[in-house]
């Protein structure tokens, strides 16, 4: 062992392995060098590293007769300062098999100044809208294909509707027929105009895409232009992305994480990563203010046990890090307002479903009356 000193923190990541005990107990010693040194522990032998550097198995039992947990924990120091990096040692290598699955991950009290987690929260965005005691609720800009102009005067429906928050829909990017800076400018005026009428703040929040660079160009226009919020698909850009964006100093605007091309990192039971990981504890690792995920009870492979567990990442206690707002998302109509109450609770964000615009009394009146009916529904849990 050479002669750098380790901490001593570590974190844990649980992992279901699928197998007889004896290849669940193999798989769990492989874990703590596939997921550091990668080599065989022969090779220490000439090769000094600090000492607990290797991960280490902390506890192992049987879930079922062929799928057995694992909690294996790591020196803190192997996230560096990337969280590529950090996700390499999560589930770099094991990633490769079939019967390995990461469950959960454990922080320690503290983390490196390097990992700030949520800049906002739960706490700060409520703050931001002034919505102490209810579900959040937030609209869409679409479809794709609409006009900056056309977007605007959706978007100043919406307001008038009395949601919380706007979003841009995650198809939207640069496009020649709706190019980002014109669609900023746009539907924050029209939001603004909106806000007179009502007294009331709403949120917008801008998506952007592309190159880290790209993203920051973005990103410092919608600010300037007096955005909100900043919605990133780290399934596109990468949870890097995410990252380095929550850690820019200079631009603090709230983020929300979408899911796009995240989805079958968490389809197979036995393999990938849970629903609550994918959706939950990386979002609010990387520094996601709001994480979306569809809800259970459409056409998603998403169980409602998946998703209490999906909130409960995001919104119970986890090392230093702040609270995040869980989603439900995916067609959300008046007819979920009470099931998705009794889910969740009110640190919540409903995201609207397109079905709200088809309504024959207007997109205001429709949205004004889902938000009484949160109100009245809410008020109850």
């Amino acid at each position: 062992m050479h002669g750098h000193r380790l901490s001593g923190d570590r974190f844990s990541v649980e992992y279901h392995l699928t197998g007889t005990e004896l290849q669940g107990r193999n798989m769990a010693e492989r874990l703590c060098t596939d997921q550091t040194i990668e080599a065989p522990l022969s090779l220490l032998r000439t090769c000094p590293i600090p000492e607990g550097l290797l991960g280490r198995v902390e506890d192992f039992s049987r879930v079922e007769e062929t799928r057995h947990l694992a909690r294996v924990s790591f020196p803190i120091e192997l996230f560096g300062h990337s969280f590529a990096q950090m996700l390499h040692t999560l589930f770099g290598t094991a990633s490769l098999s079939p019967q390995v699955q990461v469950a959960d991950i454990q922080l320690p009290t503290q983390l490196p100044e390097s990992w700030p987690g949520p800049r906002h929260g739960i706490s700060g965005i409520r703050a931001l809208t002034d919505v102490a005691n209810r579900p959040l609720v937030c609209a869409v800009l679409k479809p794709l294909g609409l006009s900056p102009e056309a977007l605007a005067e959706l978007a100043h429906s919406f307001v008038l509707g009395g949601v919380d928050i706007i979003k841009d829909d995650q198809g939207l990017g640069d496009h020649a027929f709706c190019p980002i800076e014109e669609r900023i400018q746009r539907c924050l005026a029209a939001i603004r105009e909106a806000s007179r009428s009502t007294g009331r703040r709403c949120l917008y929040f801008t998506h952007v895409v592309g190159s880290l660079e790209a993203i920051r160009t973005q990103t410092q226009f919608a600010r300037q232009a007096g955005a909100d919020g900043i919605l990133l698909s780290p399934g596109l850009v990468g949870y890097q992305a995410l990252h380095d964006l929550r850690c820019d100093t200079a631009d603090a605007l709230p983020i929300m994480s979408h899911p796009a091309f995240l989805g079958t990192y968490a389809m197979a039971p036995t393999q990938g990563l849970a629903p609550r990981v994918l959706y939950g504890r990386l979002p609010r690792l990387a520094g996601a203010d709001i994480t979306i995920y569809p809800t259970y009870g459409l056409n998603f492979p998403i169980s409602r046990q998946d998703c209490t567990r999906i909130a409960s990442a995001c919104t119970k206690s986890w090392g230093p890090l702040r609270s995040i707002f869980p989603t439900a998302a995916g067609r959300m109509g008046e007819d979920r307002i009470r099931e998705m109450c009794e889910v969740y609770g009110r640190d919540c964000v409903f995201i609207l479903g397109s079905q709200i615009r088809e309504s024959p009394e207007g997109i205001a009146a429709s949205c004004e009356h889902f938000m009484q009916r949160l109100d009245k529904f809410s008020a109850a849990h």
